[in-house]
């Protein structure tokens, strides 16, 4: 697609400038690390790329887990879908949370990044909501219809696979590029029919809309999507203890959620200004995972054996890639070097 074609571009001219600039890091990396390039203790700041889902990121946030553990001053940017991969191609950012859909076109584009944990496994809680009203019933009443999602997102390829399954061409529908509060904005406009979307966004529609099929009912026929956190390679190289304390954040988040539901729950309730009955059904809607599950084969596996995180993302850009949102077809080993369970271990030790 025209969309992944510009990212690509953009990946390109990031490291033209970047040759340009003599492969320097920015100066708050620079002066922190001596003259024979040895790896500094800590950055002054780091800065995490987020997005508004209710997941253990979101509590790691508003906890403070993050500042407790790296022992630095951190910086939250919050994103939406697509931006986010231009900010990190872009150096703005050190840690990202994708979709691995999204995480995919940009591994694939070139992005020099690793995947280090998964966020959650998405289930209920992304789902295709048809408007009361639009006459969709199931999802071969989608043609002739308009729908719209974020293109590359976790929805998007979630929503062209139950197209792909049903014997849909994506031709057969009206299918727009849009964000989140678009969707919304759209969708109240009565511009649209139906939309792929994730919470909180999916609670709104479902006040005037019904559940088609959700990522739950794709992954039991093999669809399996997930959000996951990417950092910079550059950084990661400089300061892998950084990584490895991000980790422990981050699990700390998910331990809380599993042992005081109640506290994680209001948490994040507060912190995407909901209610907590809006954000206890939000958190039930996906898998989270701690740090001894995410080593499991099925997921990161280790580093002496690699689980089946990286094929998953490669039959994901398999597909992207037959969609044409791929220029070039991807390799197993593109993903094999960027799914790096190393941190998740050590954080465990």
């Amino acid at each position: 697609m025209k969309t992944e074609r510009i990212f690509a571009i953009a990946i390109m001219l990031a490291m033209t400038v970047a040759i340009i600039a003599g492969c320097g890091a920015p100066k708050k990396y620079v002066d922190n690390a001596d003259k024979n390039n040895v790896q500094s203790a800590k950055p002054e700041v780091v800065n995490i790329g987020t997005q508004q889902i209710p997941n253990d990121e979101r509590i790691a946030v508003a906890k403070g887990f993050f500042e407790e553990e790296m022992g630095v001053k951190v910086n939250i940017v919050e994103f939406q879908a697509g931006d986010i991969r231009n900010a990190m191609v872009a150096k703005n950012i050190d840690f990202a949370l994708l979709g691995s859909s999204s995480a995919t076109v940009g591994i694939a584009n070139g992005m020099d990044v690793e995947v280090v944990w998964i966020h959650e496994v998405l289930g209920d809680a992304e789902r295709l909501v048809a408007k009361n009203g639009s006459n969709i019933n199931s999802i071969r009443d989608l043609k002739g219809k308009k729908v719209a999602t974020p293109f590359s997102s976790t929805a998007h390829y979630s929503l062209l696979k139950a197209l792909e399954l049903n014997g849909i061409s994506e031709k057969d529908i009206t299918l727009f590029d849009m964000q989140m509060p678009d969707v919304y904005a759209a969708w109240q406009r009565g511009d649209i029919d139906a939309a792929y979307a994730w919470e909180p966004t999916l609670s709104n529609l479902l006040k005037d809309g019904k559940t088609i099929i959700s990522s739950k009912d794709l992954a039991a026929k093999g669809v399996v999507t997930s959000n996951v956190e990417i950092v910079r390679k550059d950084f990661a190289k400089r300061y892998p203890d950084m990584v490895t304390k991000y980790i422990k954040a981050l699990n700390r988040a998910v331990k809380l959620y599993n042992e005081d539901k109640e506290e994680a729950v209001k948490t994040i309730a507060k912190s995407l200004n909901i209610t907590e009955q809006e954000a206890l059904k939000q958190t039930q809607g996906s898998i989270w995972l701690t740090a001894e599950q995410q080593l499991d084969p099925a997921y990161f596996g280790t580093s002496s054996k690699k689980g089946k995180l990286a094929a998953s993302l490669k039959d994901t850009a398999d597909f992207l890639y037959k969609q044409k949102s791929l220029v070039s077809e991807p390799k197993l080993s593109t993903f094999e070097q960027v799914v790096n369970p190393s941190y998740i271990e050590n954080a465990l030790k």
